[in-house]
């Protein structure tokens, strides 16, 4: 078994979180280096995370929202929350103050952006202006609008704070390919296949078996962004072909794993 969540992160470096915001809407670029953690924060300021290279991690009340580019994490204000890098992240973030968040969702979630985003975001940080430059403002003002029209989901995974379980989720978290059942998983943690069905529902809100499917989704978001075929991702993540993979990915994201890159 490895690490729980915490031992992992003990020793990841501390980040300096944006406490001061120096306009109602602000983009702010960052390059960020592997193992690497920002602690909880919150301000009165809505968030739009977007990673450029690298899969960024947030975690909110003990729920991981997890997307690699070309999608972005979309966090309303006053909502605490923490980041976490496992590898190199570059990334910009969007800063919306609550007085112009009325249109944009009251909830955290990964937003479908569309190529339009991606290219405005590309264009400021590739040509950066003075922050006072009417064409800067008005870039951040068009980008604010192709955001509300976003579609936003709200796939994440839960964490635990139970020992056991916490174990046996950092466990699948390394190996989303094993087919241990519950009661060989259960038995890693000392525990009966009943135990561990009970902390499921308690500690995640749902069964091993579906937060296991949720950890697959995710991890092949990762790896259709870096350009590996379906194929390979199927037998990475543990299925004997690609069919059941695509099967499985399009009954959780409504996409078919290529559709899914395409947008």
């Amino acid at each position: 078994m490895g690490k729980n969540r915490n031992d992992d992160i003990s020793t990841f470096k501390q980040l300096k979180t944006n406490d001061e915001i120096i306009a109602p809407l602000w983009i702010h670029f960052r390059e960020d280096p592997a193992q690497s953690v920002y602690p909880v924060h919150g301000h009165a300021w809505g968030e739009f995370v977007y990673s450029f290279n690298g899969v960024l991690e947030v975690n909110i009340a003990n729920n991981d929202y997890i997307t690699p580019p070309p999608y972005g994490i979309w966090l309303p204000p006053n909502l605490k929350h923490s980041g976490l890098n496992r590898t190199q992240v570059s990334h910009g973030t969007l800063y919306v103050h609550e007085n112009l968040c009325a249109h944009l969702p009251k909830h955290a979630g990964i937003m479908l952006t569309t190529p339009l985003v991606s290219a405005l975001l590309h264009q400021l940080r590739d040509y950066p202006k003075d922050l006072n430059d009417p064409a800067h403002m008005r870039l951040l003002y068009v980008l604010l609008d192709q955001l509300k029209d976003a579609e936003i989901i709200r796939t994440y995974l839960p964490h635990s704070n139970h020992s056991g379980l916490k174990q046996i989720l950092d466990y699948l978290h390394q190996n989303p390919s094993d087919h241990s059942s519950l009661e060989e998983l259960a038995k890693m943690s000392n525990m009966t296949e009943r135990t561990l069905a009970r902390y499921s529902q308690k500690e995640l809100g749902m069964s091993l078996n579906e937060w296991r499917q949720r950890l697959k989704v995710m991890k092949a978001m990762s790896m259709l962004n870096e350009g590996k075929k379906v194929e390979s991702i199927a037998l990475d993540l543990g299925y004997s072909n690609a069919t059941a993979f695509i099967n499985m990915f399009k009954r959780w994201m409504n996409l078919t794993p290529d559709q899914f890159r395409k947008r």
